[in-house]
């Protein structure tokens, strides 16, 4: 009878692990080809699949490795803010004003912008959020007090993150850069600029700066670009500190463009968003004596015109998720330092994910997340905590909403042009990261039997392009979408 029961367990283990094989063999194949190639062998690559409704591991190669999850990062700060704030909350900044309004119409006073972290205050993204729209909304609730002029100025104030709009970890070459332009309590315009190129007439020569956008911000650009060949795309590094109102724009802009728009990282926020409302209450006709500032101490009485808010919190995660918008990412990051422990901070943020990934009883070891975007190069993941991260979400109230907020391959996003041949009835929703060295991709399968996957692929300091990167890990990816 034991021999019995021995030999159908033995038949049983037998078939699973035919079944296994057959399921993973292609898989390892192109992972044990890839790890091979000249451009990896010297860098590490890691890979991990796991079934998310058995909470089985299926795959894995380097599984244990701490890799740099670049973006991936975003998953974290945005699967923990959908926990925290809700898919319903909204960022809120209030416009009030101090002292008394005359029976003429003048406020002897101050206006204030208090700011509450909200990434799209002035954003270029909807037709609600462009300057010209807040203000408008802003002037009018001005009006509507009964405030003709302001004998005082408009203050600003950032307070409720702390004033460290970067991470110490963040490299030089990106600060100055829009997508290393870093946070505030008072985000204005996605902390961005345009700079508007002209290209010269000949390869080497001179690109002039055409304009810069939104129009009446006040720095200063040291423009050292030159013309490139055509169809060379945005070669243009900018540098700056994120308090300096000087920029240094080097690098390329290609020859066929008519004009082209490069973005940089905006000097002191608060400070253009107060500078460009004073510009425009003056514009229609509403006088303010002093030039704007902001405020180091808030009055103790304060009446509140206005209190405007964002979009809503899963408007901001998708697009964080699938545009991979570090400023959002951050954004939500600090806020939840500040609702957590009264003040928006790297450290207070990544206390408020450390404990939210201590809640899903995930055990972390060889994992360090210091920022909230992964900008940082010190961030550490393993695939193996990727994929588990992703199977424990996928238990929560929140997971149809974090699911699609990440971007769909082949169809939007950052993946919009990757796994093309992909079969219909599969269908892959995954994150990115890249920086220079690092390619990094993890998210969930639908396979055609419709058993829902997650993985993780990430390269660190290969040799090659990070395109051709993209393309080998891509080949890898196609595997684990079309698994049996």
């Amino acid at each position: 009878m034991t021999k019995k029961i021995s030999t159908v367990i033995l038949f049983l283990f037998s078939i699973t692990l035919v079944s296994f094989s057959q399921n993973t063999a292609a898989l390892s194949r192109a992972v044990n080809e890839l790890a091979g190639e000249d451009a990896v062998k010297h860098g590490t690559l890691s890979v991990c699949v796991y079934n998310v409704n058995k909470k089985s591991q299926l795959y894995a190669y380097n599984s244990q490795r701490s890799v740099i999850p670049a973006s991936l990062t975003k998953m974290f700060t945005t699967a923990a803010g959908f926990e925290k704030l809700g898919k319903n909350f909204r960022f809120r900044t209030l416009l009030a004003y101090s002292g008394q309004i005359e029976r003429n119409g003048t406020l002897h006073g101050d206006l204030y912008i208090i700011g509450g972290g909200d990434p799209l205050l002035g954003s270029y993204r909807y037709r609600q959020t462009v300057p010209d729209s807040v203000f408008a909304a802003w002037h009018k609730a001005v009006v509507a007090a009964g405030i003709k002029a302001v004998d005082g100025r408009v203050y600003y104030d950032c307070s409720i993150f702390d004033n460290h709009p970067i991470h110490d970890n963040w490299q030089w070459g990106d600060i100055g850069n829009y997508y290393g332009s870093g946070v505030g309590g008072l985000n204005f315009h996605e902390n961005m600029f345009f700079i508007h190129f002209t290209p010269g007439g000949k390869l080497g020569y001179p690109a002039t700066v055409s304009r810069l956008e939104p129009k009446g911000i006040s720095l200063h650009v040291i423009n050292e670009v030159t013309t490139g060949p055509a169809k060379s795309g945005d070669q243009v590094v900018v540098y700056g500190e994120p308090a300096s109102t000087i920029r240094v724009c080097t690098g390329t802009v290609p020859i066929d463009s008519r004009t082209f728009s490069v973005r940089a990282s905006l000097p002191k926020p608060g400070q253009a968003c107060a500078d460009l409302f004073t510009a425009y209450l003056r514009a229609h006709r509403l006088s303010v004596s002093g030039a704007a500032s902001e405020a180091m101490q808030r009055p103790s009485k304060l009446v509140t015109l206005l209190e405007y808010t964002s979009p809503i919190y899963y408007v901001i995660a998708q697009y964080a998720n699938m545009t991979s918008n570090n400023t959002y990412a951050e954004a939500i990051h600090r806020y939840l330092g500040y609702k957590a422990y009264g003040l928006g901070s790297s450290a207070n943020g990544a206390k408020v994910v450390g404990d939210y990934i201590q809640r899903l009883r995930l055990q972390s070891s060889g994992v360090a997340l210091e920022d909230g975007s992964g900008l940082s190069v010190r961030n550490r993941v393993t695939t193996d905590f990727v994929c588990r991260f992703l199977t424990e979400v996928s238990k929560t109230s929140y997971f149809d909403d974090f699911r699609h907020s990440l971007a769909l391959a082949g169809e939007n996003g950052t993946v919009k042009n990757m796994l093309n041949g992909l079969p219909s009835n599969v269908k892959v929703r995954m994150k990115s990261g890249s920086m220079t060295g690092v390619r990094a991709y993890a998210g969930y399968v639908i396979t055609a039997k419709g058993e829902q996957l997650c993985f993780s692929v990430i390269a660190n300091d290969f040799t090659c392009t990070g395109s051709q990167m993209r393309t080998k890990l891509e080949k890898i990816i196609m595997k684990i979408a079309t698994m049996e």
